[in-house]
């Protein structure tokens, strides 16, 4: 996958976690979960977009982590959500499973 491949990868998953987070209900726990959520799904692809314009492999290889670690981060968010019964598993399994794809591509890009 190159570049613009990915940072196209990046972007829709931020979308579909946007588009995803407008049907939560509008209770605290959702809200406060959400909001973690929207903050790492969307630094993805941001980051990654930093992460091409680095000025050195050393600087690129820290912004790569940062992603690696946004991606890892939605997950943790996606599984809290699962685990407290705030969203149907079928919902969340296709977000989840691409922030674990996109966790395991930006660790092997280290």
């Amino acid at each position: 996958m190159d570049k613009i491949e990915l940072k196209k990868r990046t972007q829709k998953f931020a979308v579909d976690v946007i588009k995803f987070i407008g049907t939560l209900l509008n209770i605290r726990s959702v809200n406060v979960l959400a909001n973690q959520l929207l903050r790492s799904s969307t630094s993805i692809g941001a980051n990654y977009r930093a992460a091409c314009k680095g000025k050195s492999t050393a600087d690129f290889i820290n912004k790569i982590v940062i992603v690696e670690e946004e991606a890892d981060e939605s997950i943790y968010w996606f599984e809290l959500m699962e685990e407290a019964g705030l969203v149907p598993l079928t919902i969340i399994a296709p977000l989840k499973k691409e922030a674990i794809d996109l966790t395991a591509i930006f660790y092997g890009h280290r």
